[in-house]
């Protein structure tokens, strides 16, 4: 299936300002918040207190969100077609996990509480880490990495202390990496303490040259 890009010349939501438009009415503040506010202003040091308002865009609410509206429909992204690369800041994610996580009870955790004000979270973890490992024949896996990069550097590590074990880190020092691979990539590799070798990508379908890396792959791979 084919996907054609929305595309149109959006205005910037500068150039669609008009003085005098207000797109939301901001409470009459009370004369003891006024106070308040008086008394913290003199408190700041001069320089950092504005002397005239910042420049805003003077828009109506309903224009500021056919704008972004209109933007978001020139943005590609998972919910408009497929993304190839299988990247880990773009792969779908089910709305309903969105509901799951915006709950309080998960947003307002913080790593330095307490274990005995954590313990629910702590089971869905435990539990969670078991199925992984049960579905993938794992004796253990780790929900410690926080971002694809941040796995790919704990990939490198388990395989350098898989050698180590082995007695061939010494041996075993390069890591293949094709031409087209991510940035983080190479940057995992080195910061695990391999050296790169990089495989050019084939010039007719962009996908790895197999005798190129037939020719890479010796007792010296990691």
């Amino acid at each position: 299936m084919e996907f054609h890009q929305a595309r149109w010349n959006e205005q910037t939501i500068f150039e669609r300002s008009s003085p005098g438009k207000v797109g939301h009415l901001v409470p009459q503040a009370d004369p003891e918040e006024t106070k308040i506010v008086g008394d913290i202003l003199k408190l700041l040091p001069r320089k950092l207190i504005r002397e005239r308002a910042p420049l805003l865009p003077e828009v109506s609410e309903v224009e500021v969100i056919r704008h972004y509206t209109r933007l978001s429909q020139q943005t590609y992204g998972v919910t408009l077609g497929i993304y190839p690369l299988g990247s880990c800041t773009m792969k779908y994610n089910p709305k309903v996990c969105d509901l799951v996580t915006a709950t309080p009870k998960l947003q307002n955790i913080h790593p330095y509480q307490d274990e005995s004000t954590v313990q629910g979270i702590l089971q869905i973890l435990y539990e969670l880490s078991a199925f992984i490992a049960e579905i993938t024949g794992m004796s253990k896996v780790s929900l410690q990495p926080s971002a694809g990069a941040h796995g790919e550097l704990t990939g490198t590590m388990i395989m350098r202390a898989y050698h180590r074990y082995n007695g061939e880190l010494n041996k075993r020092r390069e890591l293949i990496i094709p031409d087209s691979a991510h940035g983080t990539n190479p940057a995992s590799a080195v910061m695990a303490g391999f050296n790169m070798v990089v495989v050019p990508s084939d010039p007719d379908d962009g996908t790895v040259n197999l005798e190129a890396l037939k020719a890479t792959v010796g007792p010296q791979t990691a």
